[in-house]
C-alpha cells in the first residue's frame, strides 16, 4: 500500500465498484475529487444545475440498477440537489449523492455553507453518512453500495469534509460490492400456487425497481402458461410489454375505470414489486387500509414494505428478480378459469387507448402520442416529468421492452430533460425523447446546454399551453373561475434550443408534427420541438371547460 490522499482513495472506491460515468457540478469543497477524477476512466458530465446533475444520476440507477453516482458542492449544491434524492427514496432507485462539507475544525460553527446534512437528508435517504477520516473510506463507500442496492433499494448520501479528502492514508482498497438478493422460501412459493390455483378473478400488479430482463421474460412465460391478467403500477409500464395479449394496462392516475373495477373485485391480488401509495391506489380507495378486500399477495424486496399499509395474507420478502425466476416452479393448473375475463380486460384496454378523443385546438395531443408510439423502435427511451401532459404518454403509448421509461413516481417536475440526457449518454444508439411541459421544462431545461456540450441527440418535445395546467386543472374544479398564480407567458422554445446550438422546430398544428420530428432525427443534434396545445384540452377526455361547468354545477 502506498499512501493516497482521501480525494483519490475516494476515486479509486468508485473505480473499483465499477463506475463508468457521473453527473456532477463542480464546488471548491471537493477540489481533491475532481484532480482525482482527472486521470480515472469516468465519463463526467458536468451540468448546470445540481438538481439536473441528481437527476440524470437517478436516471442512471433506473436504467442500470446499479446506484447513480452524483457530486455536488456543499450549501446550495446539496439542496439544489435534494429533488433527485427525493425522486430516488419515492422511486426505489440506487443513488450516490457526494457532498462537498466545511472543513472538520470548522463545524458547528455555522461556516461558508455549512449544512447538517443527516438532518436535511435524514428523512428521505437511506442512509447519510459524513466521513470523518479517509482511512474509513473504503469501508464506508463499499457500505454506501450495498445500502443503495439492497433489500429497497434508494439513495444515499456522504458528506465529505474538504480538509478529509486532502489527508493521506495507506488503506487498502474495498472489494466490490455484489447486493445480496432476498429469495422467495419453498414453502411461501407453495402458499403462493395454492392460492393462485383457488382463484377465481387473479390480478397481478408489476412495480418497483430490482427487475432484470431475464425476471421479465420468465414472468411473461409465467402469465402465458397461466392466462394472467397483467397490469403495471404508476409510470412503470416498461415491467411489461404492452402489445403482450395479457397486459391489460396502468393502474396510474386515471385509470380506465373498467380496470379499476376489475382491482376492486379482484379475488386474489398479487402485488409484485409494487408499493401502491397514493398515486396508482386512487388516494388508497382501490385496496382498503388495512385488511383488503381482496386476498392479497405482496411481494417485495424490503421487509419495512411489508404490511405497512395493506395487511396482507401473504407476505414474500423477495426482490422481483428472484420471486420471477421461482415462479418456473409452479405446476399449472388444469384449467384457468380467468382465461376469458384476461381476454375482455385486453379488449378494455385496446378500447381505452387505440382512439384518442378530438379536442379543442389544431394540435391533437393524442393522435402525436399513437403516431409517437407506431414510429418508435421497441428499445427507445421515453422520459418525462410531471404535468398533465404525461397522461397521454401513459394512455396512448405502448412500451414494449424494459428499461424504456424514464419518469418520477413521486411527481417531480423538471425531470424529463435530465434524464434523457443520461439515458442517450449511457444509449447512445438508442432513440430518446424527452416530454416536457411549458413549466416543467424550464424547471431542469438548462441541460440541454450539457447536451449540446456533449453532442447528446436527444429530442425533447415541449407541450406548451402556457400554464401550470395540472394545479389549474384542480384550481377550476375547486375554485372555479378564480385563476391564480398558473398563468404563464413563454418564450419560442425551437429559438432557445437553436440559441443553445441544437435544432429547433415549432408546431401548432398535428400534420406538421411528423415532419418536424423527422427533421429532429435527421439532424443529428439536440432538438426542441416546441409544440403549441389549445389550454381547453387539459386531458385526453375532458376540457377545462367541462371541468369549471361541472365544478359551478355542483356549487363550488
Amino acid at each position: 500500500m502506498t499512501k493516497r490522499t482521501g480525494g483519490q482513495i475516494l476515486v479509486d472506491q468508485l473505480l473499483v465498484q465499477g463506475v463508468e460515468r457521473l453527473a456532477c457540478v463542480p464546488g471548491e469543497s471537493y477540489l481533491a475529487v475532481l484532480d482525482a477524477l482527472h486521470d480515472a476512466r469516468i465519463d463526467i458530465l458536468v451540468c448546470r444545475n445540481e438538481g439536473g446533475a441528481a437527476m440524470m444520476a437517478e436516471a442512471y440507477g433506473k436504467l442500470t440498477g446499479k446506484p447513480g453516482i452524483c457530486f455536488v458542492t456543499r450549501g446550495p449544491g446539496a439542496t439544489n440537489a435534494s429533488h433527485g434524492v427525493h425522486i430516488a427514496a419515492q422511486d426505489s432507485t440506487p443513488m450516490i449523492l457526494f457532498i462537498g462539507q466545511v472543513e472538520r475544525g470548522m463545524r458547528e460553527r455555522e461556516a461558508f455553507q455549512e449544512v447538517d446534512y443527516k438532518a436535511f437528508f435524514g428523512s428521505i435517504a437511506k442512509w447519510v453518512v459524513e466521513v470523518d477520516s479517509a482511512q474509513r473510506l473504503p469501508e464506508l463507500v463499499a457500505r454506501a453500495f450495498r445500502v443503495a442496492c439492497q433489500g429497497r433499494p434508494g439513495p444515499v448520501v456522504i458528506a465529505l469534509p474538504e480538509d478529509m479528502l486532502t489527508e493521506t492514508a495507506d488503506v487498502a482498497d474495498a472489494p466490490k460490492v455484489t447486493p445480496v438478493e432476498a429469495w422467495p422460501g419453498p414453502q411461501a412459493m407453495e402458499h403462493f400456487g395454492e392460492l393462485l390455483r383457488q382463484a377465481k378473478r387473479p390480478l397481478f400488479i408489476l412495480g418497483g425497481s430490482r427487475w432484470s430482463e431475464e425476471a421479465q421474460k420468465s414472468f411473461i412465460a409465467f402469465s402465458e402458461k397461466f392466462a394472467l391478467p397483467v397490469t403495471t403500477s404508476f409510470r412503470r409500464a416498461h415491467l411489461f410489454p404492452a402489445d403482450h395479449p395479457n397486459y391489460v394496462g396502468d393502474v396510474g392516475i386515471g385509470p380506465n375505470p373498467k380496470l379499476a373495477a376489475r382491482v376492486k373485485e379482484a379475488d386474489l391480488l398479487v402485488l409484485l414489486g409494487a408499493r401502491m401509495s397514493e398515486m396508482p391506489s386512487s388516494s388508497y380507495s382501490l385496496i382498503n387500509v388495512p385488511t383488503p378486500r381482496q386476498t392479497l399477495v405482496h411481494i417485495h424486496p424490503g421487509p419495512e414494505e411489508l404490511g405497512k399499509v395493506y395487511q396482507p395474507a401473504l407476505a414474500i420478502q423477495a426482490s422481483p428478480d428472484a420471486f420471477c425466476l421461482s415462479l418456473a416452479e409452479l405446476s399449472q393448473p388444469n384449467d384457468a378459469p380467468w382465461a376469458e375475463a384476461t381476454r375482455v380486460a385486453r379488449q378494455d384496454f385496446l378500447d381505452w387507448t387505440d382512439k384518442p378523443a378530438k379536442l379543442p385546438g389544431k394540435f391533437q395531443y393524442g393522435e402525436v402520442m399513437r403516431w409517437l408510439s407506431d414510429r418508435l423502435p421497441a428499445d427507445a427511451i421515453i422520459a418525462n416529468g410531471a404535468g398533465n401532459y404525461s397522461i397521454w404518454i401513459h394512455r396512448y403509448y405502448r412500451f414494449r421492452q424494459l428499461g424504456t421509461q424514464l419518469a418520477p413516481t413521486s411527481g417531480s417536475m423538471g425531470y424529463g430533460v435530465p434524464a434523457a440526457v443520461l439515458a442517450k449518454r449511457q444509449f447512445p444508439d438508442r432513440p430518446v425523447v424527452a416530454f416536457a411541459g411549458d413549466g416543467c421544462f424550464l424547471m431542469n431545461g438548462q441541460e440541454f446546454a450539457t447536451a449540446v456540450q456533449y453532442g447528446i441527440p436527444l429530442i425533447v418535445i415541449v407541450v406548451d399551453n402556457s400554464m401550470y395546467g395540472t394545479i389549474r386543472m384542480h384550481q377550476e374544479r375547486d375554485y372555479p373561475n378564480r385563476i391564480s398564480a398558473t398563468l404563464l407567458k413563454n418564450p419560442d422554445f425551437s429559438a432557445y434550443a437553436k440559441v443553445f446550438g441544437g435544432h429547433g422546430e415549432r408546431v401548432e398544428t398535428t400534420e406538421e408534427f411528423a415532419p418536424a420530428f423527422e427533421r429532429a432525427v435527421e439532424s443529428g443534434k439536440p432538438a426542441i420541438i416546441h409544440c403549441l396545445i389549445d389550454p381547453e384540452a387539459i386531458t385526453p377526455v375532458r376540457t377545462l371547460s367541462q371541468i369549471r361547468n361541472e365544478a359551478m354545477k355542483n356549487g363550488k
